[in-house]
């Protein structure tokens, strides 16, 4: 998204939210006496990050339940926290988007200033619109996932065939999990020094078969993702897939990758294989799950980085509740106490 005009993506948006309205209807639904919506369609003003969730919701949609599809909301955002469209609120996002980043690193990724990026995070002041989806797209590289939780991108000229392509490649994903392993391993160094594209140099590489390779390279080539350059393989636009909207193909695909994790496991692989049995209070237990949101942020942060690409890896991570969903009973009614010594148990 480095080449994108955010002014005129921003426009489009509001044009897309706007729908059947006249201009003036939803200038006057957001409670502005002049055409307001006029001016931020024709790129003469813009709304605050605030505004627009504001113009989100007086179009009928909860903020909230969209949001909720395209970043899972830590706790902090769902007890007690500041509404998205106050500019605490959109404060509190982006701060929670960016994790570990600093400052002046997402400043400079996203090329504006870091004292302006410093006072949106502390809610002292409020991004534009087109800052604000710059900020997203450079904190999150879903910027088109942002956007399809309150309209369809297909509807907005600047990314539709971006959108186009990113769909694709989540249903490559979903019917061939291995397609994107294959997509890695076309990255590698080992691979870029061939003179030549090799059959059956990535399969030994990723062990997998011979016939797999080829139907992941038939499928990356019909769909655009690898092209052909002298001889070799290379990749196509660099895309960031969130395989989390269609939620049943999501959950048989971590499934999938889990099985691949215990096949590896069964056979030796070299990797980290660990866990951790405990008991905890449920507040800990939300914190624990917020710790690893904040690691698979700085994961993606460090990956999106990562120069020179010498290894395909898999991160696995489950975290689960053991027993029913219920209310843990109170202390009066338990009648014992465990000792810290009981609490944990951590193969080493």
């Amino acid at each position: 998204m480095e080449d994108m005009d955010y002014d005129r993506l921003s426009s489009e948006l509001i044009r897309a939210l706007r729908g059947r309205r006249s201009q003036a209807a939803l200038s006057r639904r957001l409670g502005y006496r002049s055409n307001v919506v006029n001016a931020w369609e024709a790129g003469r003003a813009w709304p605050t990050a605030a505004g627009l969730f504001k113009a989100v919701e007086r179009v009928g949609q909860d903020v909230r339940k969209a949001m909720s599809t395209f970043y899972r909301l830590p706790t902090t955002l769902e007890l007690g926290a500041p509404e998205f469209c106050t500019p605490a609120g959109v404060a509190l996002f982006l701060d929670q988007l960016r994790g570990r980043t600093s400052v002046l690193e997402l400043a400079q990724s996203a090329r504006l200033s870091r004292f302006s990026v410093g006072r949106w995070l502390k809610g002292q002041t409020e991004p534009r619109l087109p800052d604000f989806l710059r900020l997203v797209s450079y904190a999150s590289l879903r910027l088109l996932d942002f956007l399809a939780c309150f309209v369809d991108p297909s509807r907005l000229p600047s990314v539709a065939g971006d959108w186009a392509a990113l769909e694709t490649a989540r249903r490559a994903a979903y019917e061939v999990p291995w397609s994107h392993a294959v997509l890695r391993a076309i990255e590698l160094e080992s691979y870029r020094a061939l003179p030549k594209h090799r059959p059956g140099f990535i399969a030994d590489w990723l062990q997998i078969t011979r016939e797999e390779e080829q139907r992941c390279v038939t499928l990356l080539l019909e769909t655009g993702q690898i092209k052909k350059q002298r001889g070799r393989l290379v990749p196509g636009a660099a895309l960031t897939v969130d395989t989390r909207r269609d939620a049943g193909r999501s959950l048989r695909l971590k499934a999938w990758w889990a099985d691949i994790a215990r096949a590896r496991l069964l056979d030796g692989a070299d990797g980290t294989f660990s866990y951790n049995l405990f008991s905890v209070s449920r507040t800990d237990l939300q914190r624990i799950k917020d710790l690893h949101r904040s690691y698979f942020r700085e994961l993606r942060r460090i990956v999106a980085d990562s120069e020179p690409a010498e290894c395909v890896a898999l991160a696995n991570v489950q975290l689960l509740e053991l027993g029913p969903r219920r209310a843990p009973p109170s202390p009066a009614t338990t009648g014992s106490r465990k000792t810290p010594a009981s609490k944990e148990r951590v193969p080493a």
